[in-house]
């Protein structure tokens, strides 16, 4: 019997990546290949990658130096990377990278297997980065490490073309998966235990427009929640632009439907949204948040915002604060705009300063502090159900988990509530953080 090998596998950027990596080690599960955690005992090391900055591509980079010794010892590791990264380099990366054996672009996962086993076999350069149009093999991707959570892709790629954005260029344009393909997905995975489902795609609000089956995606959340088992639904990422009022009406609808939503707003300057091609104004923005509020009064919402972009001034970095104040995010994904070579913004000219993005940042990210306290405070004498993912980093016997705003939660507890969800009263916070005690029930 052939020996057993271990694959390091090692994930940057989106929930996206991390859920072809679970597909990466379903794959070679059935190959006879494990994980572990340490990459100079791997017979496979894999990068799954990130390139939407410059600095997660930096750092791709900089994991692949730490690989060349591995190499050198022990010449038959195959050292690979996939992702976004793969997808924009291609066979660029080898000349970079001499020790790389292969590439593998975001729709050549399921390629995998095969790739490896030319490496092996032939001992050369493997490189697969090519856009298919046909669906993919179905391979169902494994639930998280505590068992009860999963991430089920539902659309890939992106055809907004959003002017800073890589992705369109890395994943594609749009193509939406059956739905009976999700549901199949959804019902393995409450079989084997999981409780909570999480829907991806760069876009989920685009869901169903290339299909013809009539499904959109307010539609398919509305199948999903409904299959037996299913305790909690998320979903992301969500563009404005897209989220219609039918999709607000859902989360008045469906109580398994999670009290959270992702809703990038970038800018709050109508001039900058413009230049990003956002399609959509911060008045428009704010209106679709008060319609969500008015739906589900309890409903946490977080965002990602990019500070410096080529042509903003005082004055719409101004308006980007206001928005933030006027609408208090629970939590906020900021940085500082980085060129990304092929975009459309790549042509403009950076009219920001390195230090105006770095002081537009701080103040930014201060006053993302502000509301992040304001708004967990007020979670203080609260009991929320608290789906328990396991030991928290803070040790001490505490444990963590989420509650249905999304928000981790840190509290005494024991091995037996691993992966339940139970009742956690909040009786402090942090602006990242609260604080409980299991409420014991009898």
């Amino acid at each position: 019997m052939e020996r057993e090998k271990k694959l390091y596998l090692k994930t940057f950027g989106c929930q996206m990546n991390d859920a072809d990596s679970s597909k990466i080690k379903n794959l070679l599960g059935s190959m006879n290949v494990s994980s572990t955690s340490n990459p100079k005992e791997a017979d496979i090391i894999l990068l799954n990658t990130c390139s939407i900055r410059w600095k997660a591509e930096h750092k791709v980079y900089s994991e692949l130096g730490r690989f060349k010794n591995i190499k050198k010892t022990r010449p038959h590791v195959i050292i690979g990377v996939g992702g976004c990264v793969a997808q924009q380099e291609g066979e660029e990366m080898f000349k970079k990278v001499p020790h790389l054996d292969l590439v593998f672009g975001t729709s050549n996962v399921n390629r995998l297997p095969e790739m490896i086993k030319k490496v092996e076999r032939e001992r050369c350069h493997v490189e697969e980065t090519e856009f298919f149009d046909r669906p993919e093999p179905l391979v169902y991707p494994a639930p998280e490490e505590d068992g009860m959570r999963a991430y089920v892709n539902v659309i890939r790629g992106c055809d907004n073309f959003c002017t800073y954005c890589i992705v369109p260029y890395v994943r594609g344009r749009e193509a939406s998966r059956p739905a009976e393909e999700i549901i199949e997905e959804v019902k393995i995975l409450v079989e084997q235990g999981v409780k909570e489902i999480t829907l991806l795609g760069q876009n989920v609000n685009s869901y169903g427009r290339d299909l013809s089956d009539g499904i959109d995606f307010p539609k398919l959340l509305r199948q999903v929640a409904g299959v037996g088992g299913v305790v909690r639904l998320r979903f992301t990422t969500s563009h404005p632009k897209d989220l219609s009022d039918e999709l607000i009406a859902v989360f008045g609808e469906l109580p398994n439907l999670c009290s959270h939503l992702h809703l990038p707003v970038q800018s709050g300057s109508d001039k900058v949204l413009s230049f990003m091609r956002r399609d959509y104004t911060a008045k428009g923005y704010l209106d679709k948040v008060e319609k969500l509020r008015k739906m589900r009064s309890d409903i946490a919402l977080t965002t990602d915002l990019i500070v410096g972009f080529p042509g903003e001034e005082d004055d719409d970095f101004k308006k980007t604060l206001e928005l933030m104040n006027e609408v208090q995010y629970d939590a906020a994904f900021s940085f500082k705009y980085s060129v990304r070579p092929g975009t459309a913004a790549a042509k403009m000219k950076d009219s920001v300063t390195e230090e105006e993005k770095k002081e537009r940042l701080k103040i930014l990210q201060d006053l993302q502090m502000e509301h992040g306290n304001i708004k967990n405070g007020q979670e203080v004498g609260k009991v929320h159900p608290v789906l328990v993912e396991g030991e928290s980093k803070k040790g001490d016997g505490m444990f963590m988990g989420r509650t249905s705003g999304n928000k981790v939660v840190n509290f005494k507890g024991s091995e037996e509530i691993k992966s339940m969800i139970v009742p956690v009263k909040i009786i402090n916070s942090s602006a990242n953080a609260l604080f409980g005690e299991y409420q014991l029930i009898h």
